[in-house]
């Protein structure tokens, strides 16, 4: 996957030259400045920093998120870009996490590796006690049981015997583009969980602990926006060190337990996208736009940095370097960087319908490109089935050859916030990444550090975005839209 391919210079000429007059490179003598700029006097890996170290986690609502998305806005005015600004929209309340302790205190002392469900209500003080285990138990076993649950830990699911080991398969291998999330890995446990937290909530637990999916102690975490008031706090144990317990409470040892959870609530429904623009000239085609866009939240476990910081970081990067250069496109080039993807695409469904939510408007798109998921450097995009449109993108994909961009794919792909574009036949289009232990080991987990991406990847794939946007901005005619039907 990570093999490189060389287009000599000659190769190239004759390659344009036999392309049809819609498929050529509108501007190439851009993309060597684009290039020079990005490589040479890059910004990206100290932005990267900034976004993962300072920033950290950016989950939606967040005070932190709120904080990041004011500093891309800031940086976006450094960088001499046109109206940066926030547009909010409703989401529900924020949520922070303040203080969170999880111990093993018998029969011996262990941290444990735990994290708290996203929107989970504090504990009551401190729980500290024998672990009640109810994996096994129907509902009528637990509901029986409601006496020794009051105020207790409980463990609610079965050993974790199922593991996220594999990535999805690398698109272009030969099997067809899976979706954007990998494949479920189930949590089992005799009660349905929905009929548990219900008994649970009803018995007074004081904490519910589940085991996660992944591996040698890597943690996934998400959450429930919608969680209600006086649910039972909730959290999510690593594998191993939840079946260490499970084992010892099936054999009557009395395992102890010391959780200390205290979470806030915002009270502003409120979330932001950050937008910018690099304005049009061309008085013929100056309001359409080239839309460029990556999702700044994250989950809360880590820093977020390739789900998805590396793609805000792209997004970013590359505006950077178009305002460098003193770009004058043709076409308006507008920089997004989303809320609440990972809560179901709010953010860019908010933009749909501010600012296409009528056929004049729409007809102004003319593109989106998104930047998610996956890590490492950017490989081309998915082409949601419009082959009209994957010959215009091969042919930008050629200056670009040796910087390990290898291909555009005709599958779309889903679960990302281009996805809302698509399913209105608008032209839309996510960047593929490598997907090399990103569903296995980064994605919504603990894990989820900066190190994983080196600074060739951060800069190549802005120069990838910047060279895009610039080839869609200068242009002759209109990227074909997508097929409707595409999911």
């Amino acid at each position: 996957m990570r093999s490189r391919i060389l287009v000599s210079a000659l190769a190239f000429a004759l390659l344009v030259t036999m392309r049809p007059i819609a498929a050529q490179l509108p501007d190439p003598g851009m993309t060597e400045r684009i290039r020079e700029e990005g490589m040479e006097r890059s910004r990206a890996l100290d932005l990267y920093h900034t976004l993962t170290d300072v920033y950290g986690a950016r989950l939606t609502g967040s005070p932190e998120y709120t904080a990041a998305a004011e500093w891309a806005r800031e940086r976006f005015a450094e960088w001499g870009l046109t109206d940066p600004r926030l547009e909010p929209f409703e989401f529900g309340r924020g949520w922070t996490l303040e203080k969170l302790s999880m111990e093993m205190t018998a029969p011996r002392y262990m941290p444990l590796i735990g994290y708290a469900d996203a929107w989970s209500p504090s504990v009551d003080g401190v729980a500290q006690g024998r672990v009640v285990y109810v994996g096994d138990m129907t509902a009528a076993e637990i509901e029986a049981a409601s006496p020794r649950l009051r105020g207790a830990i409980v463990f609610t699911h079965q050993p974790q015997t199922e593991f996220r080991d594999e990535d999805r398969p690398q698109p272009g291998m030969g099997e067809p583009v899976r979706t954007g999330n990998p494949p479920g890995i189930p949590s089992p446990s005799t009660t349905p969980r929905s009929e548990m937290i219900e008994l649970l909530n009803a018995a007074g637990a004081a904490v519910m602990v589940r085991p996660t999916y992944y591996r040698d102690g890597t943690v996934g975490g998400t959450g429930n926006r919608n969680t209600p008031d006086g649910a039972t706090p909730s959290m999510v144990l690593s594998a191993e060190q939840y079946n260490m317990i499970v084992r010892l409470a099936r054999r009557g040892a009395p395992v102890e337990l010391r959780i200390e959870l205290r979470t806030a609530y915002d009270d502003d429904t409120r979330t932001f996208n950050v937008l910018a623009d690099i304005p049009g000239t061309d008085p013929a085609v100056a309001d359409e736009v080239v839309l460029v866009g990556a999702h700044l939240d994250s989950w809360h476990t880590s820093s977020g940095a390739t789900d998805n910081g590396d793609g805000s970081l792209a997004v970013m990067e590359a505006a950077r370097i178009l305002a460098a250069l003193d770009a004058r496109p043709r076409r308006t080039i507008r920089f997004a960087l989303w809320s609440g993807e990972e809560q179901g695409l709010p953010g860019a469904r908010a933009y749909i319908e501010e600012h296409l939510s009528t056929p004049e408007e729409q007809a102004k798109l003319q593109v989106y490109l998104n930047d998610d998921p996956g890590s490492g450097r950017s490989l081309g995009f998915y082409m949601e089935e419009s082959a009209p449109a994957k010959e215009i993108f091969d042919a930008w994909l050629e200056p670009l050859a040796d910087l390990d961009v290898t291909m555009n794919v005709i599958d779309g792909i889903g679960s990302t916030d281009h996805v809302p574009f698509v399913r209105m036949g608008l032209p839309a289009f996510n960047v593929i990444k490598d997907f090399e232990a990103y569903d296995e080991r980064t994605r919504h987990t603990n894990a989820d550090w900066p190190e994983r991406m080196s600074e060739f990847e951060l800069q190549q794939q802005a120069v990838f975005l910047a060279h895009f946007a610039w080839q869609a901005a200068q242009m002759d005619g209109r990227i074909p839209g997508v097929p409707i039907s595409n999911p």
